[in-house]
């Protein structure tokens, strides 16, 4: 079964012009990714017009397809129907629906307290693919191992047709959890969440963020090489690199690859693995 190779990037800072994620859509285009899913930000439907002209770009203008975060913990039915109504005139048929995470002082309409209630409602407005989020280390905020798998599978009963993953480092991970889901028949396709980290204070903040474990090796390798700029980015793309083999050795569905809208660091990660994604 041909394999999946995506990209993950999000929109620039308030502070800076948007016409600087499209300088890096120019160095992504190339890689030929299957599909380029766009982050949003949180607290509001104020969020989705950067995700909205950058999806539309990317569907309507480097035709590749377009998959739009849509986080709704902080959006109410009405504020989803219009944004999914903008998404679909633009022709943005796919999107990764997330529960997203809680923002101080912003409001809590209650319609979307999970994943599944938005994917459900999604459903039933018609007219998406729906891509789901999960997590091979467990959702630090779930009560335990067992009651994330339970969620998951909700997820996918509401209607999620793919699953993307969080970030990890540790391969046995993922292919537990593969191994695990497949049991509880969970059987769309898992797509696995690589990101190359390329400077140290990048895997603090991932750690502090996503509670990913970190192997024995990474740790070492951060030892080694995280002081020094160069080789901490040649060492974390050639960490991503030995994963993705590995995982694709593993008959993983597909890869996608958090880029940190760095198109050099993917560049060199896709030029290194293309012939392998492709047999």
């Amino acid at each position: 079964m041909r394999k999946t190779f995506s990209l993950e990037i999000f929109p620039p800072k308030r502070t800076a012009p948007i016409e600087t994620i499209y300088r890096t859509l120019d160095g992504l285009r190339m890689l030929q990714p299957d599909f380029i899913s766009v982050t949003y930000g949180a607290g509001g439907s104020q969020h989705a017009e950067n995700t909205l002209d950058i999806a539309n770009k990317i569907q309507n203008e480097y035709h590749i397809p377009a998959v739009a975060h849509l986080p709704g913990l902080h959006l109410t039915k009405v504020e989803v129907s219009s944004i999914l109504e903008q998404f679909a005139k633009a022709g943005i048929k796919d999107i990764l629906a997330l529960r997203g995470d809680p923002v101080e002082n912003a409001p809590l309409p209650g319609d979307f307290p999970y994943a599944a209630n938005l994917i459900r409602f999604i459903r039933g407005f018609g007219g998406f693919h729906i891509t789901a989020a999960c997590y091979p280390e467990t959702h630090p905020q779930a009560e335990s191992p067992a009651a994330d798998f339970r969620h998951l599978k909700e997820k996918v009963d509401a209607g999620a047709s793919r699953l993307i993953s969080q970030l990890f480092f540790d391969n046995d991970a993922f292919f537990r959890f593969r191994d695990i889901a497949d049991a509880l028949g969970i059987d769309v396709p898992i797509e696995a969440g690589i990101m190359p980290v390329t400077n140290k204070r990048q895997i603090e903040r991932m750690v502090s963020i996503c509670h990913v474990r970190l192997p024995p090796k990474f740790v070492r390798l951060l030892e080694r090489f995280g002081d020094n700029p160069v080789a901490m980015r040649d060492a974390g793309i050639a960490y991503a690199v030995n994963q993705i083999v590995d995982l694709l050795i593993g008959g993983v569905s597909g890869i996608h690859l958090y880029t940190m809208n760095n198109p050099y660091v993917a560049q060199e990660i896709y030029n290194r693995v293309v012939t392998l994604i492709r047999a």
